[in-house]
């Protein structure tokens, strides 16, 4: 059994949860139940950025102590793995004790490799991204590009620099040597074009006095560490580095996504740190796009900010995993609006989807209400499927041999959005099937002619099922529910492939 870990960013804890992390959180736990799928040992981190000036802030303007403030949002996060059916195993905090404990350790490795040093300063700084803004950063009015409602910032101090320009040119042969560590391709290009211009070190402390919410460096209770020092340092900590090796070697190097706004900090901050520490680099970093809302960005000032669980209630937990994973680009930006979205839903899902199952089934309960077996295969030749001019295959066959091998090809290079569209390809052809066959009509001339073509049928259906698991559990679940299929085989790929289903004879119950 191979093991494999996915990580997603982790979520600043300073509003409610919104549409573009459910985005993430979605994405990385369709990659982690397809892992499954595949007979895989699965991590599958998420977690709460919970330090910096932002978050200190705004307790202060509440009048709460900055611990008791976090802990109020995190509530709200945690949430969303009910919301979404989300199967993380693990749920980070950035305030856990033992994560605290590795961020310190990991300074320590970075210090003691020559690449953390003290140095006077002035920068420009954005409290909305907690990061420094060059000129070209910023907007005509000298506004941070994408929190235009905030004034940019001067801090004039002392502080503690981690060496990135050391590894500027490690960076690029880690990216020539790689050419997929980051996807899609233009992302890699836009990375590998950011570091090739050139790295400068980047503050990681901020002065105990006017910001005491972090990490503290040890050594020096002056300074607490930079949020974005800190919060990388998740992917590993949740893993029990440093004390637990032998899971941290078993699962690391692992796999990232992220949206677009954190490429740099994700690709290259992070990887120079890692190079730092003596650790290995991340495996493969996936980027997503952004969601917009009606063709514009969603903002709390445009009030078009769409939250993910009130989505959730009104239409049910697949119907956004659908929207996500079918209707949202996976490495682009997609647009979300009300319209679009109840359209896709009742379009594909109600009368689609949900309408052959319930078409299949009650035939079945109908006409063959003791079940059906696996017809044999000179019979199911005889009711082949059509497939454009002259093509005639079995309907097993073109099931899990063509289908499922395009799927795959696609879930392995992360093109989300194209296997869930062979996925309903595949809806496409059985419904052509029906329409050319009519087993309605059929079975009052040709009972047992029938009965074979509604085992295709039923078969095509708990493909579906099978191949919908990673993206929507709830509906395959309830798919493999209403056509008899055990909990032994559903969902795994091995079972799904295999020559012999005469375990696999769908039955309807009563």
């Amino acid at each position: 059994m191979a093991k494999f870990y996915i990580t997603t960013t982790l979520p600043y804890v300073n509003a409610p949860p919104h549409i573009g992390f459910a985005l993430e959180l979605v994405q990385a736990d369709i990659i982690a139940r397809y892992h499954r799928f595949l007979g895989d040992e699965v991590a599958f981190n998420t977690g709460t950025d919970e330090h910096g000036m932002k978050i200190y802030r705004n307790a202060l303007r509440e009048n709460k102590d900055p611990k008791d403030y976090v802990d109020e949002y995190v509530k709200r996060f945690e949430s969303l793995k009910t919301a979404l059916n989300a199967s993380y195993t693990n749920f980070i905090r950035t305030t856990d004790p033992h994560h605290k404990k590795a961020a310190q350790e990991f300074w320590n490795r970075c210090s003691a490799s020559g690449d953390i040093y003290k140095k006077l300063y002035s920068v420009r700084y954005c409290v909305g991204c907690e990061l420094e803004k060059t000129t070209s950063e910023l907007d005509e009015n000298g506004r941070c590009l994408t929190h235009p409602n905030l004034e940019i910032e001067t801090i004039d101090e002392e502080n503690y620099f981690f060496r990135w320009s050391k590894y500027q040119e490690k960076l690029i042969e880690l990216y020539s040597t790689r050419p997929d560590f980051v996807l899609p391709k233009f992302r890699m290009n836009e990375i590998r074009n950011f570091v090739s211009s050139g790295l400068q070190d980047f503050s990681v402390t901020r002065k105990r006095e006017k910001m005491p919410w972090g990490v503290p460096v040890l050594g020096d209770e002056e300074h607490v560490m930079y949020v974005w020092f800190d919060a990388l340092i998740n992917y590993i900590s949740t893993l029990g580095w440093p004390e637990n090796e032998k899971k941290f070697k078993d699962f690391w190097p692992g796999m990232q996504i992220a949206g677009k706004d954190n490429l740099r900090q994700q690709a290259a901050m992070w990887q120079a740190m890692l190079m730092s520490a003596g650790l290995p680099n991340s495996k493969q970093i996936l980027i997503h796009g952004f969601i917009e809302s009606g063709g514009r960005k969603m903002s709390k000032s445009l009030g078009n900010v769409v939250d993910p669980i009130e989505v959730v209630g009104r239409y049910g937990t697949d119907a956004l995993r659908y929207w996500f994973a079918r209707e949202m680009p996976t490495f682009g930006d997609g647009d979300f609006t009300e319209d679009k979205f109840a359209f896709a839903y009742e379009g594909n899902l109600v009368n689609g989807l949900g309408n052959y199952i319930q078409r299949v089934s009650t035939m079945v309960r109908n006409y063959f209400p003791e079940g059906i077996a696996r017809p044999s295969d000179e019979d199911l030749l005889k009711v082949a499927l059509k497939r454009g001019g002259s093509e005639y295959v079995a309907l097993e066959y073109f099931v899990k041999e063509i289908i499922a091998k395009e799927y795959k090809e696609d879930m392995e290079k992360f093109e989300l959005t194209k296997a869930i569209d062979k996925v309903f390809n595949l809806l496409k052809e059985l419904d052509v099937y029906v329409q050319v066959h009519e087993p309605f009509k059929l079975v009052k001339k040709d009972k047992e002619k029938a009965r074979v073509i509604l085992w295709n049928l039923c078969y095509g259906a708990v493909g579906l099922a099978w191949l919908l698991a990673p993206f929507l559990p709830e509906t395959s679940d309830k798919i493999f529910d209403i056509f008899g299929i055990s909990e032994k085989i559903k969902p795994k790929w091995d079972s799904f492939k295999a020559k012999e289903h005469k375990a696999l004879f769908p039955r309807i119950e009563k």
